[in-house]
C-alpha cells in the first residue's frame, strides 16, 4: 500500500513494487489529471496491469481518518494481507516561518505526519497478525542543524522519522520493521519541476527516481528483524549494500555528477 502514488515518486514506487511481484494498492485523491499534474490512481493501476502486475486503485484523502481506515480495509479485502506500507504522500511549503501561513502548517501536519500515523495505526494490526511487515516513511534523518526556509516542513517530515523509530522499537518482536528513507539529492519528479530553481536546483543536479526505488527494494528485500529503526539516505544505503561509485554515478539525470555539489546531502557519505 503506497500513499500518494498517482504520480511522481509514489508512482515509481508502485511500478517497481509491481515489477518485483507485489500486489499494489495505488492510493491518492487524483482521479482526473491536468497538464501540470499528470497521472491518476487509475492510470497508474492500468500501467501496472498492462505490465502483467496486480493493482487496485483506491481513492483516499489521507487527511480523513475514515478514508485511511477504508483504504487499509480495502487492501486486506482485495489481497488478503498487508505486508508493506510506504508513507509517501506529502505536502510541501518551503518558506521562512514568517512567510508560512497557519493553514500551510495544518496542511503539512495533516498530510505528512498525521496521515503517516493513521496509515501506520490501521496497518499495524494486519502486519502483526501476518507476522511480517515493512513500514517505510519518505522522510529525512533527524538533525539539529538549522534549516532556514524549511523549518515547518522539516518539523512535520522529521516527525515521520520519529514515528518510524518508535514503531521499530515497539514492534521488533512482532517482526514488523519501520524505517525512513530520504534522497541525497532532489529527485526528478513533478514536485521538483514545479518548484523554482533556487529551491530545487537545476535538472542536471537531480537524480532519477530509480535510485530511490533501488534503495526501497534493498529495505524490503531485508528481513524486518535485521533492518529496522534506521534513518536511511538512498546513496548511503546503496553504498552500504555494495553499490560501487561507478554504479552510483549512473543515477544522475544528466548521466554524470554535477560540478556544483550544493544540492548533495553529504550525510549520504557518512559511516552508517
Amino acid at each position: 500500500m503506497i500513499t500518494g502514488s498517482s504520480r511522481g515518486l509514489g508512482r515509481e514506487f508502485a511500478l517497481r513494487l509491481a515489477d518485483e511481484g507485489a500486489a499494489v494498492v495505488v492510493s491518492g485523491k487524483s482521479e482526473t489529471d491536468s497538464e501540470r499534474l499528470p497521472g491518476t490512481i487509475h492510470s497508474v493501476a492500468e500501467e501496472i496491469i498492462a505490465r502483467g502486475g496486480r493493482a487496485v486503485p483506491v481513492r483516499a484523502d489521507v487527511r480523513q481518518e475514515a478514508d485511511v481506515e477504508r483504504l487499509v480495509d480495502r487492501t486486506v479485502t482485495e489481497f488478503g494481507r498487508l505486508d508493506i506500507l510506504v508513507n509517501n504522500a506529502g505536502a510541501l511549503w518551503w518558506e521562512r516561518v514568517i512567510d508560512t501561513p497557519p493553514k500551510r502548517v495544518t496542511l503539512m501536519y495533516e498530510v505528512n505526519l498525521r496521515a503517516s500515523y493513521l496509515s501506520t495505526y490501521y496497518a499495524l494490526p494486519h502486519m502483526i497478525a501476518g507476522g511480517w511487515g515493512h513500514i517505510v516513511m519518505n522522510s529525512p534523518p533527524i538533525t539539529s542543524e538549522p534549516t532556514p526556509g524549511y523549518a515547518m516542513y522539516h518539523c512535520t517530515k522529521m516527525g515521520m522519522t520519529r514515528l518510524a523509530l518508535g514503531v521499530a522499537a515497539e514492534h521488533r518482536a512482532d517482526n514488523v520493521a519501520a524505517n525512513s528513507l530520504w534522497p541525497a539529492t532532489p529527485i526528478d519528479s513533478a514536485a521538483t519541476r514545479n518548484w523554482p530553481a533556487e529551491k530545487m536546483g537545476r535538472p542536471e543536479q537531480w537524480r532519477t527516481p530509480r535510485i530511490m526505488c533501488d534503495a526501497l527494494m534493498e529495505i524490503l528485500h531485508s528481513e524486518p528483524a535485521t533492518c529496522t529503526g534506521r534513518q536511511f539516505i538512498d546513496e548511503g544505503l546503496l553504498a552500504e549494500r555494495g553499490w560501487t561509485p561507478e554504479q552510483l554515478e549512473g543515477y544522475w539525470s544528466a548521466g554524470k555528477r554535477p560540478d556544483d555539489p550544493k544540492w548533495i546531502d553529504e550525510r549520504a557519505y557518512a559511516t552508517p
